[in-house]
């Protein structure tokens, strides 16, 4: 994103007069350190959550579905 663009292209995403495509979400994310995921998060803790699984390895994810599914019987 074009430096000298990106603060009124910010402004217009916050003010809901346009919406970023998923291109520019993207470079948003990875921007921010956050996975794409983060912006479609309905709340704070399902935004945090999205964090922390993004920075777990596959194996970690695995363990922890199980886990939830475990705990759910």
């Amino acid at each position: 994103m074009d430096e000298s663009s990106a603060s009124p292209r910010m402004n217009q995403y916050e003010k809901g007069k346009h919406t970023p495509d998923v291109r520019t979400l993207k470079l948003l994310a990875d921007e921010l350190g956050v996975p794409l995921s983060f912006f479609f998060c309905e709340d704070e803790s399902s935004a945090e959550i999205a964090c922390l699984v993004a920075q777990m390895t596959e194996e970690e994810r695995k363990e922890l579905i199980l886990s939830l599914l475990q705990s759910k019987t």
